[in-house]
């Protein structure tokens, strides 16, 4: 047991911690120092241990460092800068916020909300001459804090909700243990040291970002530089800047970045990625190969979730295995394929994924319903069907409630997308389950086709036939400029219907 203090004691004193384009880094000394400072602050005006403090700004340096400083005095909950003042409302009031940290000119919904709910509004000050990620906090009344001081390991650091796609969003703690065990994994898993420099295009509202590309670098003594945000365009000027040695992100942003490879050829050739690694949704092995050809590196897909701080699973680094299409072997918690009634089951065949371990949340927050389904049989039920071979490698085949049932046959979306894929003019695929007055549900497929390419979508639908069974072959392609994507750029089927006007 320990907390992301402690992880974050190691870092060298000059060490760079925090970088961003065109600003000078912090050090690790340097964050120290803010933590100390931040804590201090709080204190001062009564936020301590327990206390919430929700985090509503731009991705930046400033919105990683006041993550870690924050959540060591106090607990934190990162919130998309864009949403509305109905769902600030709604996310304020279900996390019970004490505070909420916005930036210095921020006069936005996140304040106006804040007013109304009679919440403590604190401005971070940043001077854009000082090293990356410096800052200051102005606002809140003196006071004193009923339990001041630094974290200890069973204090909840963060909180975050789940996406709530199909119900109300669930509200996940996460201790200090559980995310020092998390970047202590995928520090391991990426065999990550001091020398190493990730570029961060993940959104810092999301664990992804947060934990697999902020807290793992530090906890490594490594740095993280900070961009404003995922931009395909300004990419490549960041490899050439930065020289990152690695960057993680979701397959859309993978698929962005290689569209636009041909023409940065020179930003491609002299980059120092010694892997990349792709997370939150599943990464079509042929992108994978892709990304390997074009930067001539390994390319990493691991399996992560909210409810596990992230890592579950890992491919490995060469010379290990990594196998396309698979999300690795446990990295970090245990992992198993079960039974919907808790029977464990043997290599190669079907079921729930389910994982236990130091990193794993210890429950939902004022949700008994959810935890009785979820936490069940000694093991955390993750909503994800998949295989496991003799190897230990995991592949999953489909989220539970994305399987489309077509007039009682089951059908993996995945599956679907796979074969798509292989279509010579499709860039991008999601299928899904649209509405259909006798099936129930039949399968439906949006596409985005390459640059310059061209097809209809009779020819795709006879693509799949040849290699589908007839049930599983789209009813309907919809060849679109852009699929929509959900705030952190992962592609989502649930709803995706609805949104197309296939209701």
């Amino acid at each position: 047991m320990s907390t992301i203090i402690e992880r974050l004691a190691t870092g060298a004193a000059t060490a760079p911690a925090i970088g961003a384009p065109d600003r000078q880094p912090l050090s690790h000394d340097g964050l120290r120092t803010l933590i100390q400072a931040t804590a201090e602050r709080l204190n001062a005006i009564g936020i301590g241990r327990g206390d919430r403090v929700a985090i509503v700004l731009p991705n930046s340096p400033e919105m990683a460092t006041a993550f870690v400083a924050v959540a060591a005095a106090a607990t934190t909950a990162p919130l998309n800068p864009a949403y509305r003042a109905e769902e600030l409302e709604f996310y304020l009031g279900d996390i019970g916020a004490r505070a909420v940290l916005v930036a210095a000119d921020d006069d936005g919904p996140a304040v106006e909300v804040a007013g109304k709910l009679g919440i403590a509004v604190l401005r971070l000050v940043a001077d854009p001459a000082a090293p990356a990620g410096a800052f200051t906090i102005e606002g809140g009344e003196p006071g004193a804090a009923d339990r001041p001081g630094l974290a200890e390991p069973e204090d909840i650091a963060l909180l975050l909700h789940t996406s709530g796609t199909t119900s109300r969003p669930k509200l996940v703690p996460l201790s200090h243990a559980n995310l020092a065990a998390s970047a202590a994994h995928i520090g391991a898993t990426l065999g990550l040291t001091a020398d190493d420099r990730c570029l961060n295009i993940m959104p810092l509202f999301h664990i992804h970002g947060l934990i697999a590309a902020v807290l793992s670098s530090l906890a490594a003594g490594a740095s993280v530089h900070c961009t404003p945000g995922f931009n395909a365009l300004r990419f490549f000027a960041w490899l050439d800047e930065v020289g990152p040695t690695w960057y993680t992100a979701v397959p859309t942003m993978h698929q962005a970045i290689l569209a636009r490879a041909g023409r940065n050829e020179a930003a491609v050739a002299g980059s120092k990625l010694r892997f990349i690694r792709s997370s939150s949704s599943s990464l079509p092995p042929q992108v994978m190969a892709e990304l390997e050809a074009t930067f001539d590196c390994p390319v990493i897909e691991s399996y992560g979730m909210t409810e596990a701080a992230h890592q579950m699973t890992s491919n490995r680094l060469p010379p290990a295995d990594r196998k396309p299409g698979s999300v690795g072997p446990a990295a970090g918690p245990e992992v198993a394929i079960m039974t919907a009634d808790g029977a464990m089951l043997p290599p190669d065949a079907e079921g729930e994924i389910v994982i236990r371990g130091p990193n794993v949340t210890a429950g939902y927050e004022n949700n008994p319903e959810a935890n009785s389904t979820a936490f069940a049989h000694g093991w955390f039920h993750t909503g994800d069907q998949g295989i496991m071979d003799g190897d230990g490698y995991v592949r999953v085949t489909g989220r539970l409630k994305e399987i489309i049932n077509r007039g009682g046959e089951k059908i993996s979306p995945r599956e679907v997308d796979e074969i798509l894929m292989d279509h010579p003019a499709v860039a991008q695929v999601v299928t899904f389950g649209m509405p259909h007055a006798k099936l129930g549900e039949d399968v439906a497929a949006a596409v985005v086709l390459r640059e310059g390419a061209e097809t209809s979508e009779q020819a795709i639908r006879d693509f799949c036939a040849t290699r589908l069974a007839d049930f599983k072959v789209p009813r309907k392609v919809l060849i679109l400029e852009e699929i929509p994507k959900g705030a952190t750029g992962k592609l989502q089927r649930i709803g995706l219907a609805a949104k197309l006007g296939l209701g």
